[in-house]
């Protein structure tokens, strides 16, 4: 099965002959940047989706959203964005079905306890509400867990999940509202970069004039920036969930939780439970058919911290694509080489809880502003060596 939740395919619009920015990429960050550029007061953007809106890996029926890293950049990304989604609901008057049920870390050796106890320093200085807790509180925050198994574990109780497809189709209704012309079926064939600035934007549906590219094309994007002469290290990597039957009556509510030592996570989906693993078995590559090549390595996983969900029967599954760069932390930022081309990108599983954020960041760097943040250090110059490349912990 390749996707549970599918978003609504708008009328076809017609391509515009010009564009002031053209966004390649309807998911999270395309819908986001478009949005937040709009509600700016810039005027004619055009957002180009190869199928229908949110149908890359933005279609996911759930998504986490959170500030727990280790990284200060990340912690930032997520707690900006945490608050927008936060104010989601008041503010575009639709129900993303946000629920704060927390994150908790789980720690099964000395070395795991030592860098998280670290980056929850780092959160909490950074404004956040991390904290740690004891095998025997980590059990009583989420009863599935054998506390024999664990060291210790982070819990921060105002992160959760909420669901992606909802926050694509607000966004992409908001900026339409704006003014932004969306353009699905649409399928780049050749961007214009001559004299190292972008000119043109070419697709299946004609050729629209361009002076600024924004790539939020995710597992697709290095295709795309090779067209425009930009280098945009990204490797797309097959993630799989499954969801058990539905119960007559609720689960006991738990944080959304992950091994770290196995990647292992899992979490409550109405009246049953989502799981899911960061299989490291996956061959790199595009395929996003579902299959259970990852069930094993979960109830491996399962039988030594959460016993009780290994070797549950699945009643539904989904498989989508993470779309990871070479430190699997995000590329945000503008072609040193390319005028006019700029990214946002290469998430690698950490899209949609920095969605709002990265809008308004790309936002404030498309109009030179000043921003809650500097971006450098997302910038792809960093795997040239000109940067630091990012180190994250909190990553699965």
């Amino acid at each position: 099965m390749d996707n549970v939740v599918k978003l609504a395919k708008s009328p076809a619009r017609a391509l515009p002959a010009a564009g002031e920015v053209v966004i390649l990429g309807g998911g999270i960050m395309g819908t986001s940047i478009a949005y937040h550029l709009a509600e700016s007061g810039v005027k004619n953007i055009v957002l180009i989706e190869r199928h229908v809106l949110g149908s890359g890996s933005s279609a996911k029926p759930l998504g986490g959203v959170r500030a727990t890293f280790s990284d200060p950049g990340n912690i930032r990304l997520g707690q900006r964005s945490l608050e927008a989604y936060e104010r989601f609901g008041e503010k575009f008057r639709t129900d993303i079905g946000l629920r704060q049920v927390g994150y908790l870390f789980l720690c099964r050796n000395e070395a795991e306890l030592l860098q998280v106890e670290d980056s929850t320093h780092i959160q909490n200085r950074l404004g956040g509400s991390s904290r740690m807790v004891s095998a025997e509180e980590a059990h009583r925050i989420n009863p599935f867990l054998d506390p024999r198994a664990l060291m210790a574990a982070s819990y921060s109780p105002r992160d959760g999940f909420a669901q992606p497809s909802k926050v694509v189709q607000a966004y992409a209704d908001a900026a339409q509202e704006l003014g932004v012309t969306i353009c699905q079926d649409t399928e780049v064939l050749d961007i214009d970069a001559t004299g190292g600035a972008v000119r043109a934007v070419h697709t299946n549906r004609g050729s629209i004039r361009a002076s600024t590219v924004i790539c939020t094309a995710g597992a697709w994007s290095t295709r795309l920036g090779a067209m425009a002469g930009v280098h945009l290290p990204i490797e797309p990597v097959r993630r799989q969930i499954g969801m058990t039957p539905q119960g007559s009556t609720p689960l006991p509510t738990v944080p959304f939780t992950l091994d770290l030592s196995t990647t292992l996570y899992f979490h409550n989906y109405l009246n049953g439970m989502l799981l899911g693993i960061s299989n490291q078995d996956q061959e790199p590559g595009f395929c996003r058919e579902f299959d259970y090549q990852w069930l094993p390595a979960f109830n491996r996983a399962a039988e030594i911290v959460a016993p009780s969900l290994a070797h549950q029967e699945l009643e539904v599954g989904w498989a989508g694509l993470y779309e990871n760069t070479p430190d699997h932390n995000a590329m945000i930022g503008s072609s040193d080489t390319v005028d006019g081309f700029m990214y946002a990108t290469g998430f690698s599983g950490h899209g949609f809880l920095q969605g709002p954020a990265v809008g308004e960041l790309v936002r404030d760097m498309y109009l030179g502003r000043e921003s809650f943040m500097d971006p450098e250090q997302f910038s792809a110059a960093r795997f040239v060596g000109e940067l630091s490349q990012v180190r994250e912990v909190h990553i699965i």
